[in-house]
């Protein structure tokens, strides 16, 4: 959960007024958000960034690499050095389909039972899933999840930064209800095509996807830039770097009407 906005500076002024403490929340930070009020300016000279295609598990279409790969030399120009690097993430998907089904099965079981012929085939799975787990299932999925921080935690002890791709695919055409398949690779389930954002937010660090590009045939291509925990602030630094340098998101492709 988070902002969604046209630029890096309207993301950083709503995270201003949505985070901080509150004692309705256990889970909210002590931090003040003023600081998201701040200047974004920030020298970048001898970051480390790791750049992953696909966190070394998922397919992503070649499209959206070339457009993403295209625009890594604008991070070189601010500074930083980019390597092929990225965490350990085996096992995460795994992780990601149990939690998602368990939190489907928690919160939409009474209207699996109420509503059984308004809901789309896709959530009936994904609550029928949630159902058939056992509480085992959803402690040892949550114990692979602390493993899975660990290892993406010390990760970002050697690097500043992490980029890959937003999405798998390249924006398809809405009568597509999901993407079945990428580069020849069968997609399971119908949440299958978007691992490269479910197997981050699994790690609890954060993230923000920025335009980066267009395909020849004039489709958006994002970028998913991902900080150590807690750092909302570097991250949006970066971001804003990124955004100021290439001024991807003023751009519109032609589009026929």
């Amino acid at each position: 959960l988070g902002p969604m906005a046209r630029t890096v500076r309207d993301a950083a002024l709503l995270l201003s007024v949505m985070a901080g403490p509150d004692p309705r929340d256990p889970l909210s930070l002590p931090e003040a958000p003023d600081r998201f009020r701040g200047s974004l300016e920030r020298d970048f000279k001898g970051c480390r960034i790791a750049w992953s295609r696909d966190l070394g598990q998922f397919p992503v279409q070649a499209a959206v690499v070339d457009v993403i790969e295209k625009a890594l030399p604008s991070f070189n120009e601010l500074g930083c050095v980019i390597e092929e690097a990225h965490p350990d993430f085996s096992g995460a998907a795994d992780i990601f389909q149990v939690l998602r089904a368990q939190s489907f099965a928690f919160g939409r079981a009474s209207d699996l039972q109420k509503h059984r012929a308004l809901i789309k085939d896709t959530v009936i799975w994904n609550i029928e899933q949630g159902l058939k787990l056992s509480a085992l299932d959803v402690s040892r999925a949550q114990a692979r999840r602390g493993t899975l921080y660990h290892r993406v935690r010390a990760f970002f002890e050697r690097y500043d930064f992490m980029l890959l791709p937003v999405s798998q695919v390249v924006p398809f055409p809405v009568e597509v209800e999901w993407v079945k398949e990428i580069n020849g690779v069968e997609m399971n389930t119908y949440i299958d095509w978007m691992m490269s954002c479910s197997l981050i937010t699994l790690t609890e660090h954060p993230a923000m996807s920025v335009p980066c590009g267009f395909t020849p045939d004039g489709l958006p291509v994002g970028v998913q830039i991902v900080g150590p925990y807690r750092r909302e602030i570097d991250v949006l630094q970066l971001a804003y770097a990124f955004e100021q340098a290439t001024h991807v998101s003023e751009r519109r492709p032609q589009v026929a009407v």
